[in-house]
Protein backbone atom coordinates (compact mmCIF):
# COMPACT_ATOMS: atom_id res chain seq x y z
CA UNK A 1 0.00 0.00 0.00
CA UNK A 2 1.32 3.86 -0.83
CA UNK A 3 0.78 5.93 1.93
CA UNK A 4 1.76 9.62 2.01
CA UNK A 5 3.69 11.04 4.91
CA UNK A 6 5.62 14.58 5.29
CA UNK A 7 8.39 12.57 6.76
CA UNK A 8 8.91 9.23 5.00
CA UNK A 9 9.88 9.03 1.00
CA UNK A 10 7.83 7.24 -1.29
CA UNK A 11 8.13 3.13 -0.91
CA UNK A 12 7.87 0.03 -2.91
CA UNK A 13 5.89 -2.51 -0.95
CA UNK A 14 4.74 -5.78 -1.50
CA UNK A 15 1.50 -6.83 -2.40
CA UNK A 16 0.14 -4.35 -5.06
CA UNK A 17 0.60 -2.83 -8.22
CA UNK A 18 3.97 -0.79 -6.90
CA UNK A 19 5.16 -4.35 -6.62
CA UNK A 20 5.43 -4.49 -10.74
CA UNK A 21 6.16 -0.70 -10.84
CA UNK A 22 9.22 -0.34 -8.95
CA UNK A 23 11.20 -2.53 -10.27
CA UNK A 24 10.27 -1.60 -13.73
CA UNK A 25 11.53 1.87 -13.15
CA UNK A 26 14.60 0.74 -11.27
CA UNK A 27 15.58 -1.79 -14.34
CA UNK A 28 15.36 1.04 -16.44
CA UNK A 29 17.18 3.72 -14.78
CA UNK A 30 20.24 1.39 -14.17
CA UNK A 31 20.04 0.40 -18.08
CA UNK A 32 20.27 3.82 -18.68
CA UNK A 33 23.31 4.70 -16.42
CA UNK A 34 25.13 1.47 -16.97
CA UNK A 35 25.04 2.26 -20.78
CA UNK A 36 25.74 5.90 -20.44
CA UNK A 37 28.59 5.41 -18.49
CA UNK A 38 30.64 7.49 -20.66
CA UNK A 39 28.36 10.66 -19.52
CA UNK A 40 29.21 12.69 -16.49
CA UNK A 41 26.11 12.31 -14.64
CA UNK A 42 22.04 11.87 -15.45
CA UNK A 43 19.48 13.65 -13.87
CA UNK A 44 16.08 12.72 -13.01
CA UNK A 45 13.69 15.25 -11.29
CA UNK A 46 10.51 16.95 -10.89
CA UNK A 47 11.50 20.36 -10.65
CA UNK A 48 7.98 21.33 -8.90
CA UNK A 49 7.99 18.14 -6.47
CA UNK A 50 11.02 16.55 -6.01
CA UNK A 51 14.56 16.77 -4.85
CA UNK A 52 17.33 16.25 -7.67
CA UNK A 53 18.46 12.82 -8.09
CA UNK A 54 22.53 12.46 -9.81
CA UNK A 55 23.65 9.19 -10.77
CA UNK A 56 27.03 9.69 -10.86
CA UNK A 57 29.83 8.16 -12.72
CA UNK A 58 33.67 8.83 -11.21
CA UNK A 59 35.42 10.42 -13.33
CA UNK A 60 38.79 8.54 -12.38
CA UNK A 61 36.79 5.12 -13.98
CA UNK A 62 36.79 6.59 -17.52
CA UNK A 63 39.97 6.13 -19.04
CA UNK A 64 39.15 7.30 -22.62
CA UNK A 65 37.31 10.62 -23.43
CA UNK A 66 34.30 11.21 -22.79
CA UNK A 67 31.74 11.02 -25.82
CA UNK A 68 29.55 14.25 -26.37
CA UNK A 69 25.85 13.41 -26.30
CA UNK A 70 23.54 14.37 -29.98
CA UNK A 71 20.98 16.68 -29.10
CA UNK A 72 18.61 14.08 -30.03
CA UNK A 73 19.66 11.96 -27.17
CA UNK A 74 19.88 15.09 -24.77
CA UNK A 75 16.35 15.45 -26.19
CA UNK A 76 15.35 12.11 -25.22
CA UNK A 77 16.94 12.26 -21.74
CA UNK A 78 15.38 15.03 -21.03
CA UNK A 79 11.89 13.80 -22.03
CA UNK A 80 12.52 10.97 -19.66
CA UNK A 81 13.31 13.37 -16.71
CA UNK A 82 10.40 14.57 -17.58
CA UNK A 83 7.70 11.41 -17.56
CA UNK A 84 9.91 9.96 -14.54
CA UNK A 85 9.47 12.98 -12.36
CA UNK A 86 5.74 13.86 -13.30
CA UNK A 87 4.97 9.93 -12.87
CA UNK A 88 6.82 9.90 -9.52
CA UNK A 89 5.32 13.17 -7.84
CA UNK A 90 1.95 11.63 -9.14
CA UNK A 91 2.66 8.58 -7.32
CA UNK A 92 4.04 9.97 -3.75
CA UNK A 93 0.72 11.82 -3.82
CA UNK A 94 -1.66 9.38 -4.42
CA UNK A 95 -3.26 7.68 -0.84
CA UNK A 96 -4.59 4.65 -2.47
CA UNK A 97 -3.62 1.49 -4.64
CA UNK A 98 -6.67 1.70 -6.30
CA UNK A 99 -5.56 5.08 -7.54
CA UNK A 100 -2.37 3.87 -8.32
CA UNK A 101 -3.63 1.99 -11.02
CA UNK A 102 -4.14 4.43 -13.40
CA UNK A 103 -0.17 5.37 -13.78
CA UNK A 104 0.24 1.53 -15.06
CA UNK A 105 0.00 3.63 -18.48
CA UNK A 106 2.38 6.01 -17.92
CA UNK A 107 4.56 3.92 -16.65
CA UNK A 108 4.63 1.82 -20.15
CA UNK A 109 5.14 4.43 -22.14
CA UNK A 110 8.27 5.48 -19.59
CA UNK A 111 9.15 2.15 -20.48
CA UNK A 112 9.33 2.33 -24.29
CA UNK A 113 11.26 6.18 -23.71
CA UNK A 114 14.05 3.68 -22.22
CA UNK A 115 14.29 1.28 -24.23
CA UNK A 116 14.58 4.28 -27.15
CA UNK A 117 17.05 5.70 -25.18
CA UNK A 118 18.90 2.52 -24.69
CA UNK A 119 19.33 1.78 -28.41
CA UNK A 120 20.51 4.68 -29.00
CA UNK A 121 23.43 4.68 -26.64
CA UNK A 122 24.24 0.98 -27.41
CA UNK A 123 24.78 2.46 -31.13
CA UNK A 124 26.97 5.05 -29.71
CA UNK A 125 29.03 2.92 -27.78
CA UNK A 126 29.16 0.10 -31.07
CA UNK A 127 26.67 -1.95 -29.72
CA UNK A 128 24.20 -1.67 -31.70
CA UNK A 129 20.66 -3.95 -31.17
CA UNK A 130 20.50 -6.50 -33.28
CA UNK A 131 17.25 -6.93 -34.91
CA UNK A 132 18.70 -3.32 -36.62
CA UNK A 133 14.89 -2.49 -37.75
CA UNK A 134 14.84 0.38 -35.91
CA UNK A 135 11.66 -0.29 -33.49
CA UNK A 136 12.65 -0.95 -29.75
CA UNK A 137 11.67 -4.19 -28.34
CA UNK A 138 8.75 -2.71 -26.02
CA UNK A 139 7.73 -0.98 -29.17
CA UNK A 140 7.17 -4.73 -30.98
CA UNK A 141 4.74 -5.39 -28.07
CA UNK A 142 2.97 -2.44 -28.31
CA UNK A 143 2.59 -1.50 -31.93
CA UNK A 144 -0.48 -3.14 -33.87
CA UNK A 145 -0.06 -4.92 -37.66
CA UNK A 146 -0.72 -3.06 -40.17
CA UNK A 147 -0.31 0.51 -38.09
CA UNK A 148 2.47 2.66 -39.20
CA UNK A 149 2.51 5.91 -37.27
CA UNK A 150 2.79 6.27 -33.74
CA UNK A 151 -1.11 6.92 -31.97
CA UNK A 152 0.15 8.69 -28.76
CA UNK A 153 -1.01 12.18 -28.26
CA UNK A 154 1.26 14.94 -28.39
CA UNK A 155 1.85 15.98 -24.29
CA UNK A 156 0.50 12.78 -23.04
CA UNK A 157 4.05 12.23 -21.42
CA UNK A 158 4.90 15.53 -19.78
CA UNK A 159 1.48 17.27 -18.92
CA UNK A 160 -0.33 15.88 -16.18
CA UNK A 161 -2.53 18.54 -15.10
CA UNK A 162 -5.96 16.61 -14.81
CA UNK A 163 -7.57 19.01 -17.59
CA UNK A 164 -5.26 19.07 -19.75
CA UNK A 165 -4.46 15.35 -19.41
CA UNK A 166 -8.30 14.55 -20.66
CA UNK A 167 -7.91 17.54 -23.39
CA UNK A 168 -5.08 15.55 -24.87
CA UNK A 169 -6.19 12.44 -24.63
CA UNK A 170 -7.94 11.20 -27.82
CA UNK A 171 -11.50 11.28 -28.36
CA UNK A 172 -12.94 8.01 -29.70
CA UNK A 173 -15.93 7.91 -31.56
CA UNK A 174 -19.91 6.82 -30.55
CA UNK A 175 -19.76 3.85 -31.19
CA UNK A 176 -16.67 2.72 -29.99
CA UNK A 177 -14.19 1.91 -32.44
CA UNK A 178 -16.38 2.67 -35.60
CA UNK A 179 -14.98 5.19 -38.09
CA UNK A 180 -16.94 8.29 -38.53
CA UNK A 181 -17.07 10.81 -42.03
CA UNK A 182 -13.16 11.78 -41.58
CA UNK A 183 -12.15 8.00 -42.06
CA UNK A 184 -10.27 8.13 -38.39
CA UNK A 185 -11.96 5.90 -35.24
CA UNK A 186 -10.87 8.69 -32.58
CA UNK A 187 -10.18 12.95 -32.88
CA UNK A 188 -6.81 13.81 -31.55
CA UNK A 189 -6.72 17.39 -30.21
CA UNK A 190 -4.41 19.74 -30.99
CA UNK A 191 -1.78 21.63 -29.47
CA UNK A 192 1.60 23.28 -29.77
CA UNK A 193 4.86 21.60 -30.02
CA UNK A 194 6.30 24.32 -27.71
CA UNK A 195 3.73 23.86 -24.69
CA UNK A 196 5.89 20.89 -23.29
CA UNK A 197 8.31 22.75 -22.69
CA UNK A 198 6.05 25.56 -20.84
CA UNK A 199 4.38 23.49 -18.29
CA UNK A 200 4.18 25.53 -15.62
CA UNK A 201 2.47 28.19 -17.61
CA UNK A 202 -0.20 25.82 -19.25
CA UNK A 203 -0.94 24.42 -15.89
CA UNK A 204 -1.47 27.54 -15.12
CA UNK A 205 -3.88 28.57 -17.95
CA UNK A 206 -5.66 24.89 -17.63
CA UNK A 207 -6.70 24.99 -13.77
CA UNK A 208 -10.37 26.65 -13.82
CA UNK A 209 -13.56 25.07 -12.39
CA UNK A 210 -15.27 23.51 -15.19
CA UNK A 211 -18.45 24.89 -16.31
CA UNK A 212 -17.41 27.89 -14.43
CA UNK A 213 -16.52 31.52 -16.00
CA UNK A 214 -13.09 31.26 -17.31
CA UNK A 215 -10.48 33.24 -15.98
CA UNK A 216 -9.66 36.89 -17.02
CA UNK A 217 -6.21 35.37 -18.40
CA UNK A 218 -6.38 36.40 -22.05
CA UNK A 219 -2.68 37.85 -22.07
CA UNK A 220 -1.08 34.75 -20.27
CA UNK A 221 -2.38 32.82 -23.14
CA UNK A 222 -0.87 35.20 -25.93
CA UNK A 223 2.11 34.95 -23.83
CA UNK A 224 2.05 31.07 -24.81
CA UNK A 225 1.05 31.69 -28.41
CA UNK A 226 3.51 34.05 -29.17
CA UNK A 227 6.24 31.93 -27.49
CA UNK A 228 4.97 28.58 -29.71
CA UNK A 229 2.33 27.51 -27.64
CA UNK A 230 0.35 27.58 -30.33
CA UNK A 231 -2.44 26.47 -31.11
CA UNK A 232 -3.33 26.08 -27.01
CA UNK A 233 -5.92 23.75 -25.98
CA UNK A 234 -9.37 24.23 -25.52
CA UNK A 235 -11.07 24.67 -21.89
CA UNK A 236 -14.15 23.78 -20.74
CA UNK A 237 -15.55 27.10 -19.00
CA UNK A 238 -17.72 29.98 -20.50
CA UNK A 239 -16.09 33.23 -21.30
CA UNK A 240 -16.28 36.45 -19.63
CA UNK A 241 -17.28 40.03 -21.10
CA UNK A 242 -16.85 43.16 -20.20
CA UNK A 243 -20.05 44.36 -17.01
CA UNK A 244 -21.47 46.66 -19.13
CA UNK A 245 -21.50 45.08 -22.91
CA UNK A 246 -24.25 47.06 -25.22
CA UNK A 247 -24.91 45.69 -28.57
CA UNK A 248 -22.30 46.75 -31.03
CA UNK A 249 -23.75 49.88 -33.47
CA UNK A 250 -25.31 49.30 -37.24
CA UNK A 251 -23.55 47.20 -40.11
CA UNK A 252 -23.78 50.78 -41.81
CA UNK A 253 -21.99 52.95 -39.41
CA UNK A 254 -19.74 50.97 -37.36
CA UNK A 255 -16.94 51.13 -39.58
CA UNK A 256 -15.72 54.27 -38.95
CA UNK A 257 -17.27 54.96 -35.33
CA UNK A 258 -15.45 54.85 -31.92
CA UNK A 259 -16.29 52.02 -30.26
CA UNK A 260 -17.68 51.91 -27.29
CA UNK A 261 -15.83 51.54 -24.09
CA UNK A 262 -18.34 49.53 -22.73
CA UNK A 263 -17.63 46.72 -25.03
CA UNK A 264 -14.26 46.36 -24.22
CA UNK A 265 -12.74 44.38 -21.18
CA UNK A 266 -9.98 46.71 -20.14
CA UNK A 267 -8.42 44.80 -17.04
CA UNK A 268 -4.96 43.79 -18.81
CA UNK A 269 -4.42 46.81 -20.77
CA UNK A 270 -2.58 49.93 -19.51
CA UNK A 271 -5.55 52.55 -21.18
CA UNK A 272 -8.84 51.72 -19.61
CA UNK A 273 -10.44 53.31 -21.78
CA UNK A 274 -11.01 54.46 -25.40
CA UNK A 275 -10.25 58.10 -25.70
CA UNK A 276 -6.84 56.81 -23.78
CA UNK A 277 -5.63 54.67 -27.22
CA UNK A 278 -6.08 57.99 -29.12
CA UNK A 279 -5.34 61.43 -26.87
CA UNK A 280 -1.62 62.73 -27.89
CA UNK A 281 -1.73 63.33 -24.20
CA UNK A 282 -1.14 59.42 -23.43
CA UNK A 283 1.48 59.06 -25.85
CA UNK A 284 4.13 56.74 -24.94
CA UNK A 285 1.82 55.60 -21.85
CA UNK A 286 -0.88 53.49 -23.91
CA UNK A 287 0.95 49.74 -23.61
CA UNK A 288 1.13 49.75 -27.81
CA UNK A 289 3.59 51.42 -30.62
CA UNK A 290 3.84 49.25 -33.58
CA UNK A 291 1.21 51.79 -35.09
CA UNK A 292 0.44 54.67 -33.31
CA UNK A 293 -2.18 56.07 -34.86
CA UNK A 294 -4.19 53.44 -35.56
CA UNK A 295 -6.92 53.86 -33.25
CA UNK A 296 -7.73 56.76 -34.70
CA UNK A 297 -10.65 55.56 -36.91
CA UNK A 298 -10.71 59.26 -38.49
CA UNK A 299 -7.29 58.67 -40.37
CA UNK A 300 -7.72 56.57 -43.55
CA UNK A 301 -4.45 55.55 -44.83
CA UNK A 302 -4.05 54.26 -48.55
CA UNK A 303 -6.22 56.71 -50.27
CA UNK A 304 -3.77 60.12 -50.17
CA UNK A 305 -1.86 60.10 -53.67
CA UNK A 306 1.70 59.60 -52.43
CA UNK A 307 5.17 61.16 -54.19
CA UNK A 308 7.22 58.39 -55.41
CA UNK A 309 10.25 59.30 -54.74
CA UNK A 310 9.33 59.93 -50.78
CA UNK A 311 6.83 57.48 -50.10
CA UNK A 312 7.13 53.85 -50.19
CA UNK A 313 2.77 53.88 -50.05
CA UNK A 314 0.69 52.78 -52.94
CA UNK A 315 -3.28 53.41 -52.50
CA UNK A 316 -5.70 50.86 -52.53
CA UNK A 317 -7.43 52.22 -55.50
CA UNK A 318 -3.59 52.06 -57.46
CA UNK A 319 -3.56 48.08 -56.35
CA UNK A 320 -6.99 47.30 -57.07
CA UNK A 321 -6.54 49.13 -60.91
CA UNK A 322 -4.01 46.03 -61.44
CA UNK A 323 -6.63 43.67 -61.28
CA UNK A 324 -9.98 45.05 -62.01
CA UNK A 325 -13.20 42.66 -60.71
CA UNK A 326 -10.68 40.17 -59.36
CA UNK A 327 -9.66 40.81 -55.81
CA UNK A 328 -12.75 39.81 -54.10
CA UNK A 329 -11.15 37.88 -50.76
CA UNK A 330 -8.20 38.21 -48.90
CA UNK A 331 -5.91 38.59 -45.48
CA UNK A 332 -4.13 41.79 -43.91
CA UNK A 333 -1.42 40.26 -41.69
CA UNK A 334 -0.45 43.01 -40.04
CA UNK A 335 -0.73 45.09 -36.13
CA UNK A 336 -4.09 46.86 -37.04
CA UNK A 337 -7.56 47.76 -35.76
CA UNK A 338 -9.27 47.11 -39.47
CA UNK A 339 -8.62 50.28 -41.34
CA UNK A 340 -7.18 48.10 -44.79
CA UNK A 341 -10.43 45.69 -44.22
CA UNK A 342 -12.62 48.69 -43.86
CA UNK A 343 -11.06 50.29 -46.62
CA UNK A 344 -11.15 47.59 -48.90
CA UNK A 345 -15.07 46.20 -47.52
CA UNK A 346 -16.02 49.62 -49.13
CA UNK A 347 -14.93 48.48 -52.24
CA UNK A 348 -17.02 44.83 -51.84
CA UNK A 349 -13.77 43.02 -51.13
CA UNK A 350 -13.47 40.21 -47.75
CA UNK A 351 -10.39 40.96 -45.63
CA UNK A 352 -10.10 38.85 -42.56
CA UNK A 353 -7.45 40.99 -40.49
CA UNK A 354 -4.86 38.78 -38.34
CA UNK A 355 -2.67 40.68 -35.39
CA UNK A 356 -2.88 40.06 -31.92
CA UNK A 357 -3.86 42.35 -29.28
CA UNK A 358 -0.27 43.88 -28.51
CA UNK A 359 -0.56 45.60 -25.67
CA UNK A 360 -4.26 47.29 -26.40
CA UNK A 361 -7.94 45.81 -27.74
CA UNK A 362 -6.81 45.44 -31.35
CA UNK A 363 -8.80 42.05 -32.07
CA UNK A 364 -12.03 43.54 -30.03
CA UNK A 365 -12.06 46.81 -32.03
CA UNK A 366 -11.21 44.60 -35.81
CA UNK A 367 -14.63 42.90 -34.81
CA UNK A 368 -16.74 46.08 -33.30
CA UNK A 369 -16.34 48.26 -36.68
CA UNK A 370 -18.11 44.67 -38.39
CA UNK A 371 -14.76 43.02 -39.58
CA UNK A 372 -13.47 39.68 -39.24
CA UNK A 373 -10.56 39.70 -36.54
CA UNK A 374 -8.55 36.74 -36.91
CA UNK A 375 -6.22 35.81 -33.70
CA UNK A 376 -3.19 34.16 -34.85
CA UNK A 377 0.65 34.35 -34.47
CA UNK A 378 3.20 34.71 -37.15
CA UNK A 379 4.73 30.92 -36.39
CA UNK A 380 1.24 29.16 -37.47
CA UNK A 381 0.47 28.09 -40.33
CA UNK A 382 -2.34 29.90 -41.82
CA UNK A 383 -5.86 28.78 -42.04
CA UNK A 384 -6.75 28.99 -45.99
CA UNK A 385 -6.97 25.99 -47.95
CA UNK A 386 -4.17 26.54 -50.74
CA UNK A 387 -4.42 28.76 -53.55
CA UNK A 388 -7.64 30.45 -52.23
CA UNK A 389 -6.92 34.17 -51.33
CA UNK A 390 -6.96 36.72 -53.92
CA UNK A 391 -4.38 39.37 -52.10
CA UNK A 392 -2.43 38.93 -48.66
CA UNK A 393 -1.36 42.79 -47.41
CA UNK A 394 1.09 42.98 -44.54
CA UNK A 395 2.07 46.28 -43.37
CA UNK A 396 4.01 47.69 -40.53
CA UNK A 397 5.45 44.34 -38.91
CA UNK A 398 7.73 42.07 -41.29
CA UNK A 399 10.33 44.17 -40.94
CA UNK A 400 14.10 43.73 -39.53
CA UNK A 401 13.38 41.69 -36.53
CA UNK A 402 12.61 38.70 -38.47
CA UNK A 403 15.42 36.47 -38.99
CA UNK A 404 15.99 34.71 -42.59
CA UNK A 405 14.78 31.34 -42.08
CA UNK A 406 11.39 32.24 -40.35
CA UNK A 407 10.44 34.64 -43.21
CA UNK A 408 10.86 32.03 -45.88
CA UNK A 409 8.77 30.38 -43.43
CA UNK A 410 5.88 32.91 -43.92
CA UNK A 411 6.48 33.84 -47.55
CA UNK A 412 6.07 29.65 -48.71
CA UNK A 413 3.19 29.61 -46.31
CA UNK A 414 1.65 33.13 -48.24
CA UNK A 415 2.34 31.76 -51.76
CA UNK A 416 -0.15 28.37 -50.48
CA UNK A 417 -2.42 30.13 -49.59
CA UNK A 418 -2.53 32.81 -52.45
CA UNK A 419 -4.36 31.60 -56.14
CA UNK A 420 -2.12 31.65 -58.97
CA UNK A 421 -2.10 35.00 -60.61
CA UNK A 422 -3.16 36.34 -56.76
CA UNK A 423 -1.33 39.38 -55.33
CA UNK A 424 1.37 39.79 -52.69
CA UNK A 425 1.49 43.74 -51.15
CA UNK A 426 4.28 43.65 -48.99
CA UNK A 427 3.69 47.43 -47.65
CA UNK A 428 6.37 49.44 -46.09
CA UNK A 429 8.85 46.47 -45.14
CA UNK A 430 11.91 48.10 -43.47
CA UNK A 431 15.34 47.26 -42.13
CA UNK A 432 18.74 48.50 -41.51
CA UNK A 433 20.06 49.60 -45.27
CA UNK A 434 23.11 46.85 -44.99
CA UNK A 435 20.66 44.16 -45.02
CA UNK A 436 18.08 45.35 -47.67
CA UNK A 437 19.85 42.75 -49.78
CA UNK A 438 19.28 40.05 -47.93
CA UNK A 439 15.31 40.49 -47.55
CA UNK A 440 15.17 40.97 -51.33
CA UNK A 441 16.58 38.14 -52.26
CA UNK A 442 14.03 36.53 -50.64
CA UNK A 443 10.84 37.82 -52.08
CA UNK A 444 12.61 37.85 -55.28
CA UNK A 445 13.18 34.22 -54.51
CA UNK A 446 9.79 33.87 -55.11
CA UNK A 447 10.24 34.21 -58.67
CA UNK A 448 6.40 36.43 -58.61
CA UNK A 449 6.04 39.28 -61.21
CA UNK A 450 6.81 42.23 -60.21
CA UNK A 451 3.70 44.76 -60.77
CA UNK A 452 4.80 47.51 -58.18
CA UNK A 453 8.02 47.85 -56.61
CA UNK A 454 9.77 50.85 -54.38
CA UNK A 455 12.12 51.17 -51.95
CA UNK A 456 13.26 54.74 -50.15
CA UNK A 457 14.99 56.29 -47.30
CA UNK A 458 12.95 55.71 -44.06
CA UNK A 459 13.06 59.23 -43.17
CA UNK A 460 12.03 58.90 -39.29
CA UNK A 461 15.04 57.82 -38.29
CA UNK A 462 18.72 59.02 -38.94
CA UNK A 463 18.97 57.86 -42.77
CA UNK A 464 20.21 54.33 -41.77
CA UNK A 465 17.27 52.44 -42.76
CA UNK A 466 14.99 52.16 -45.78
CA UNK A 467 11.12 51.38 -46.75
CA UNK A 468 10.65 48.66 -48.98
CA UNK A 469 7.13 48.31 -50.64
CA UNK A 470 5.82 46.31 -53.89
CA UNK A 471 2.68 44.77 -55.16
CA UNK A 472 3.82 41.09 -56.29
CA UNK A 473 1.97 38.58 -58.95
CA UNK A 474 2.09 34.94 -58.11
CA UNK A 475 2.68 32.93 -61.38
CA UNK A 476 0.75 30.00 -62.49
CA UNK A 477 2.89 26.95 -61.83
CA UNK A 478 2.01 23.63 -63.47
Amino acid sequence: MLKKSSSRSLQCRPGGLLTMLCPLLLVSLLTVVILSSDVSYLHFFDTNTLPHLFFDTSANDISHSPIVLPYSLHSQISNLQTQLGALLGQLHNESSESKVAKFSDQVLRIAVSVDKLVNSLSSISGNAPASGDGMSRVEEDLSEAGEGEDQEPPGVKVFNTGELHEYTSPKLNRPSGKKNFLGVEAISPSIGLTCAHMATTIKRFMSYKMYGMCPDDWDLAQKLITSGCDPLPRRRCLSRASPNYNKPFPVNSSLWTQPSDANILWSHYKCKGYSCLVSNETRGRRGFFKCADCFDLSKQRWEIPTNESVSAEFTIDQVLALKPREIRIGLDFSPTTGTFAALMKERNVTIASATLNLGAPFNEVIALRGLLPLYLSIGSRLPFFDNTLDIIHSTLFLDGWIGKELLQFVLFDWDRALRPKGLLWVDRFFCSKEVMKLYLDEFKSLSYKKLLWRVVPKTDKDADELFFSAVLEKPIRR
